[in-house]
């Protein structure tokens, strides 16, 4: 068995084993129901007081000249910290596990750690004028277990997230940008703009459908990628344990010449509420 299997089955395992059956969070009474429906607003905050450990499951088809796919495996633990009675410091950290088949025909697969991207909001306890906000570093390190899985560079920027939530609906923009200041001289410059501008209506049983895009520009090569993610997620629960399940597919409105043209999406979402 591969170690890149054998993560995978550890991921499933680890969701499956989970105290107590599963319940879905459908219609609980009085606090109960007002701490589900408060929770599942949560969710579609990337920078709620919140711990939660999404593992993001990306399939990625018709890659290159031999319709390749390249699959990744985002573990992406959010974390809060209490600074001061007005203040949250979150922290935001993509660690990618790929395997990506060659995109060239009779080309070899590779598989192993990507590079880490980690940000860091601070955040008003308190929404500003109805919106939540938060901002501040985010930082790229060259942790590529592979030379094609990677850049080779250390990077750093600017990152900073707005939105509002009214009722059962959700939008805003998370951006950053990062530019490479160290690493190996002979791969190629790093200077690239993130724009995730997302939307969310959650009914009442906390179903929430979405739609956002995770789009890139890359300054050097002056090219565009954007794709476009439509999501369906839900709240059950483990026993005691909430959990959110996510899938969805997206097509790629905009892409570098090679690029993927359409993938999906699986996400299991731990939640750790205070």
């Amino acid at each position: 068995m591969s170690h890149f299997t054998a993560f995978r089955m550890s991921v499933l395992a680890s969701a499956v084993m989970s105290a107590g059956p599963v319940m879905a969070i459908e219609a609980p009474a009085g606090d109960a129901r007002a701490k589900a429906a408060e929770l599942a607003k949560k969710l579609q905050n990337p920078i709620a007081n919140l711990i939660s450990v999404p593992v993001q499951n990306n399939w990625d088809f018709a890659v290159g000249q031999a319709d390749a796919m390249r699959f990744t495996a985002n573990v992406q633990p959010v974390i809060p910290f209490s600074v001061g009675d007005n203040w949250n410091l979150i922290t935001r950290t993509i660690m990618p596990v790929i395997h990506a088949e060659s995109s060239i025909p009779g080309g070899a697969s590779v598989s192993g750690l990507g590079d880490v991207v980690q940000s860091f909001f601070l955040s008003p306890k308190q929404p500003l004028g109805g919106w939540i906000v938060g901002g501040g570093p985010v930082f790229l390190y060259p942790s590529a277990s592979e030379q094609t899985l990677g850049g080779q560079k250390w990077g750093v920027g600017p990152t900073a997230v707005a939105l509002r939530q009214q009722d059962d609906r959700t939008y805003g923009m998370l951006a950053n940008h990062l530019w490479d200041f160290a690493g190996n001289a002979n791969r190629a410059d790093i200077n690239a703009t993130f724009m995730q501008p997302f939307a969310a209506y959650t009914t009442k049983t906390y179903t929430t459908f979405g739609v956002n895009t995770e789009s890139t520009y890359d300054w050097e090569s002056k090219r565009w990628t954007v794709p476009l993610n439509l999501t369906v997620q839900q709240l059950v629960k483990f026993g005691s344990q909430p959990v959110a399940f996510t899938g969805g597919g997206r097509y790629y409105a905009e892409k570098p010449e090679g690029g993927p043209d359409w993938g999906l999406r699986f996400a299991v979402t731990l939640l750790f509420p205070k």
